[in-house]
């Protein structure tokens, strides 16, 4: 069976509904921030403080060409993994890519309080949340071949995905 690739702004739900969607497709779920975290032994967090942002995304490119040999996954991209057009490509070659859109109101939300995400570990953290989403969706948009609304709970949004895609 093909991917499932789940992409979308961080805090939009790409691990909460890929689980949810894992287990009723009986796929295996992977979550790649985490993948690569196990794969290198470091957070992401950790990875960009020691070696900075352009060393993950090498990371990153190199776990998406390893994903995207194998198949009957829901895998749940970084948020910035499809701003990449190499990533992009080598995703598509293995699944379906699907955008859980979100309104920006809603993210600020969900992130106001992380601490982990390396990107948002600023003072205006809504101000990000802002600029990173007008240069992100018009990618995501171009990546993505299923654009479904994320601001329902992972349940309906999980449910709606498979919906579109069977």
């Amino acid at each position: 069976m093909k991917n499932i690739i789940l992409c979308g702004f961080m805090g939009c739900g790409k691990s909460t509904v890929g689980r949810k969607l894992s287990r009723r497709g009986n796929m295996e779920f992977v979550d790649m921030d985490r993948y690569i975290e196990e794969k290198v032994g470091m957070t992401v967090k950790e990875i960009f403080a020691k070696y900075g942002e352009q060393k993950f995304r090498d990371m990153e490119r190199e776990a998406c060409r390893e994903l995207a040999e194998r198949n009957n996954l829901v895998i749940a991209a970084g948020g910035g993994t499809l701003t990449f057009p190499e990533n992009v490509e080598t995703l598509r070659r293995t699944g379906r890519i699907v955008l859980i859109d979100v309104k920006y109101e809603i993210l600020c939300e969900r992130l106001k309080h992380d601490k982990n995400r390396p990107l948002l570990q600023v003072e205006n953290r809504n101000e990000k949340i802002r600029t990173l989403l007008d240069e992100r969706m018009p990618l995501y948009s171009r990546a993505a071949s299923v654009v479904v609304n994320g601001n329902f709970g992972s349940d309906d949004v999980a449910s709606n995905i498979l919906a579109i895609l069977h």
